[in-house]
């Protein structure tokens, strides 16, 4: 059994729907051999992603940047996983009230500094919240587990 971290902050309805969307998708009825892990940032550490095979992340855009909570999770994290989550697959959404690019570039930075691999372009939801952005958050929750399901990453 493949273990799927799912490490998302969701400080409103709107981005609670998103992170359940997330997990719907990963834990998906046609996926049969990955466990999906969900927690908020400041509940989940370094033994969470050690003890993964693959990460979603998942963020509001705060002031141009990610939320706090997901930035304290990468400082207790960054230094603990260094060395040995190198290549650890890795999908990330951000809900934007403006245009994200910020938010992405962090965590571009961080993940790079750590050398894990993205597996699925950066999905940014964008302006107003629309009913599609659950749809596409099922969607990359389901490909991220159904490729680890399969051994693609």
């Amino acid at each position: 059994m493949k273990r799927l971290l799912i490490v998302a902050h969701a400080p409103s309805p709107n981005t609670l729907r998103l992170r359940s969307a997330i997990e719907n998708g990963a834990r998906n009825p046609d996926i049969e051999a990955v466990e999906v892990v969900v927690k908020a940032p400041l509940e989940a550490g370094p033994e969470d992603i050690l003890a993964c095979d693959a990460i979603i992340l998942g963020t509001t855009e705060n002031l141009g940047y990610m939320s706090g909570a997901l930035k304290d999770f990468f400082d207790r994290s960054y230094y603990p996983c260094l060395a040995k989550t190198q290549g650890l697959p890795f999908a990330f959404y951000i809900r934007a009230g403006h245009d994200g690019t910020g938010t992405r570039r962090a965590i571009e930075t961080i993940t790079t500094g750590l050398r894990w691999k993205l597996v699925q372009d950066a999905l940014v939801c964008r302006g107003e919240f629309r009913p599609e952005f659950e749809e596409q958050c099922y969607e990359l929750g389901m490909a991220v587990a159904a490729s680890l399901d399969a051994g693609l990453i």
